[in-house]
């Protein structure tokens, strides 16, 4: 799973996938600022981009080695090694040449941060997005950082094997929809040569796929009920929503490749399933995407389906940390140059194609499509309409512990699915969230 770095003090582990490519701690700087170059009082500025991705970081470079040659505009990169960007970021911003353009991606890095960031409301970086959806605000509505990059998470599908089933696409727009070709297709696996969900183990290689990812549709329509986004753990959760989460989990273990009594210890291969054409749905994310599409180039990534009223215009599971900020303690010179080169980056033609190369997508009108197929269907998705699906799941309080009892829960409840052992699920699931948020705060 990816770990994922909080701002504060602290790292926090949530779930998804770990960062990869390099392990960063490199820096590159561009020459030194031309009169000529930039727009207004950037042409006197400079850019230090404190890098929080270090499979970007030889792009990254690249390009501010590319900004400067064009605008004669000085750009460093530094890339904070991976694991340490909390603590790059507190020695970096106490020297007297900080970043101006550094990431907050959550809200423990808004409430740390917020005061050492630029209101980015109304700016020509702004106004540059194709969606609010991945921005954070401090609790007096500023514009604290932007998203820059995000992913997403579902149910992968493979067409072909809906239609060999007699089954189209349009007919799963809703729960109803996908619980009528799951269940026809696991009724006639034997004929048909493939069954419809992959296994769905439970194993540490796979239950976060389930405890981690598919628990957030649970705590995102309890967010959509109570009419506000979470910007932070709450003490409690209602559960409101958990025969939903049940609906979704009953359809995937019992119309499966695998026994729901087998998950338990896992050693199936889910991944493979879908690859060699064994199982027609996979829940996984848009990682997943160079793996699959080798085999099946069209697989596309539906939402997580559950039965909730109006899901009809549900989008993908998208979050991301990734989210930059202007440092507001910049000279304004240095913060026009730092605006100037991200508008620069998302827009440019070679920059913005560079930038989706690497990181898969960018939620910018101007950038170029993203070679990610499942990236493209959140972002048609959100551009038919669709609500986006937010990582709630990062508020999971006590992280492994409470997502532990919830595996023993579910392992028990996949045994023997009795209403008893659905009732402990539940209690995992709520009281299991309240007595792991009092663990941490006491």
């Amino acid at each position: 799973m990816k770990k994922f770095l909080a701002f504060s003090l602290a790292l926090v582990l949530v779930l998804g996938l770990a960062a990869c490519g390099s392990s960063g701690g490199s820096s590159s700087g561009g020459g030194s600022a031309a009169s000529s170059g930039g727009s207004g009082s950037a042409a006197s500025g400079s850019v230090y981009w404190l890098n929080f991705k270090p499979e970007l970081d030889e792009t990254a470079s690249a390009l501010a080695k590319s900004y400067t040659e064009k605008t004669g505009v000085s750009v460093k990169v530094v890339t904070a090694a991976s694991g340490t960007y909390s603590q790059t970021l507190l020695a970096e911003m106490d020297k007297s040449a900080p970043p101006t353009l550094f990431v907050i991606g959550n809200q423990a890095g808004v409430r740390d941060w917020k005061d050492y960031a630029l209101d980015l409301k109304g700016t020509a970086i702004a106004n540059e997005l194709s969606t609010d959806a991945y921005n954070l605000y401090d609790e007096t509505g500023k514009l604290v950082s932007i998203g820059y990059c995000y992913e997403c998470y579902g149910i992968i599908v493979n067409p072909d094997l809906i239609a060999q089933a007699g089954h189209s696409m349009d007919e799963i727009n809703n729960f109803a929809g996908l619980k009528a070709v799951a269940e026809d297709i696991h009724a006639r696996a034997g004929e048909l040569g493939f069954d419809a969900f992959s296994a769905s183990d439970m194993d540490d290689s796979s239950s976060w796929r389930f405890t981690g990812h598919m628990a957030n549709l649970e705590y995102v329509y309890e967010e959509r009920e109570a009419g506000a986004v979470w910007t932070e753990c709450p003490a409690t959760i209602t559960g409101a929503y958990m025969d939903n989460f049940k609906n979704l989990f009953d359809l995937c273990i019992n119309n499966s490749t695998v026994a729901p009594n087998t998950l338990a210890t896992g050693g199936h291969d889910a991944e493979n399933e879908f690859k060699t054409g064994k199982a027609a749905f996979f829940v996984n994310g848009s990682w997943e995407y160079s793996a699959v599409s080798e085999s099946v180039p069209n697989a596309t990534m539906i939402p997580y389906y559950c039965g909730v009223a109006g899901e009809e215009k549900a989008g993908l599971n998208c979050g991301t940390e990734n989210c930059w900020a202007i440092n507001s303690k910049a000279s304004a010179a240095d913060q026009q140059a730092t605006m100037d080169f991200m508008v620069w980056l998302v827009s440019d033609p070679e920059a913005s194609a560079a930038m989706v190369k690497e990181l898969g997508i960018l939620p910018y009108k101007n950038a170029p499509e993203s070679s990610n197929g499942f990236l493209n269907d959140a972002a048609r998705y959100t551009a038919n309409g669709c609500y986006v699906m937010d990582w709630a799941t990062n508020y999971q309080p006590n992280v492994d512990q409470y997502r532990a009892g919830l595996v023993a829960a579910l392992n028990q409840y996949c045994a023997d699915q009795s209403d008893a052992n659905w009732a402990s699920v539940r209690t995992a699931f709520v009281d299991g969230w309240a007595t792991q948020y009092a663990a941490v705060n006491g």
